[in-house]
């Protein structure tokens, strides 16, 4: 990939395409097609074949998804699987009818079957149940797993396909609703806190494990994968270390600055009750993350606090 190809972020202003942009830029890359939803809808095929004919993309990094938590995917799993579906679907087969030389698309840690073994390996992939609470999302990103190597093994196309754990940082979602746990964490606690509240209600357990990883290593990871990996397999992106939902409120507790106390509301679901992804995979190809949980959170709610209007 040269500096002057002509690259494709699909979602670009997404939290992952966005810090891809970013990465991109910083590294000299001079020739980025970036669209807004509202410039190219990717769910309707006419738009993303004419625009893709207009402008010959050589690489695309597809990070363009209708994305959510526990609640949003609850409430429309039919947008969560159509919309996904349509957006995969349409621009993988423009880039191959329009002779993209590479393609990186971005699948989900979710995908993975609810009681993995864990750390969760690349091979798991549909050995097992779903979590029901996400599964709309989970089949769509699976076929546009399976559609990246049909390609990539009916027509010898460069399509690969990535899994990143559990993502937070610059520009992330803090819808009070349909946004992801620790985004979620944050507003809630920020609110309590510029509120006064002496506590804050938060869902499940606390027991849950996760593995997060902050956006600007993902763009990272994705860049190193695009020059350095051409397999049909998949391959995960994980930081390799897991906190409770407990600790992880703690954490951006002590960050904002709220006093009070953590209350969890065990009516509510847990969903998935562990997730960690084996990356041996990519840390054996040299790359690793940089960026440490407590790090992260406090470059993510310095945006929220510059970018957030509550």
């Amino acid at each position: 990939m040269q500096l002057n190809s002509k690259i494709f972020i699909a979602g670009y202003r997404g939290m992952v395409g966005s810090a891809i942009s970013r990465l991109l830029r910083k590294q000299g890359y001079s020739s980025l097609l970036e669209r807004t939803s509202a410039e190219l809808d990717l769910r309707n095929q006419q738009h993303t074949e004419r625009f893709f004919n207009e402008n010959k993309p050589d690489y695309v990094f597809l990070a363009a998804a209708k994305v959510g938590g526990i609640l949003a995917n609850k409430n429309f799993p039919a947008d969560f699987l159509y919309d996904n579906i349509m957006i995969e679907s349409n621009v993988i087969s423009a880039a191959y009818k329009y002779s993209v030389k590479k393609l990186l698309f971005l699948g989900s840690s979710c995908i993975y079957p609810k009681f993995a073994k864990q750390p969760i390996k690349e091979e798991y992939l549909l050995t097992g149940e779903l979590e029901p609470t996400n599964d709309a999302y989970a089949i769509a990103k699976i076929a546009g797993i399976k559609l990246c190597q049909a390609y990539y093994d009916q027509f010898g196309k460069n399509f690969i396909s990535v899994m990143p754990t559990n993502l937070y940082g610059i520009g992330d979602n803090y819808h009070p609703e349909h946004s992801h746990v620790l985004p979620a964490l944050i507003r809630k606690v920020h609110e309590a806190k510029i509120n006064n509240n002496k506590s804050v209600i938060i869902w499940g357990t606390g027991k849950p494990l996760r593995e997060f990883l902050f956006a600007d290593d993902l763009a990272d990871a994705c860049l190193f994968l695009m020059k350095n990996y051409n397999e049909r397999e998949i391959i995960n992106i994980g930081s390799g270390q897991e906190y409770s939902i407990t600790d992880l409120a703690e954490i951006v507790k002590s960050i904002v600055g709220f006093k009070g106390e953590i209350i969890y509301d065990l009516t509510k679901p847990d969903g998935t009750p562990r997730k960690l992804l084996d990356s041996s995979r990519l840390n054996g190809l040299g790359w690793n993350p940089s960026t440490e949980l407590k790090e992260g959170i406090k470059l993510a709610y310095a945006d929220f606090l510059k970018n957030v209007k509550l």
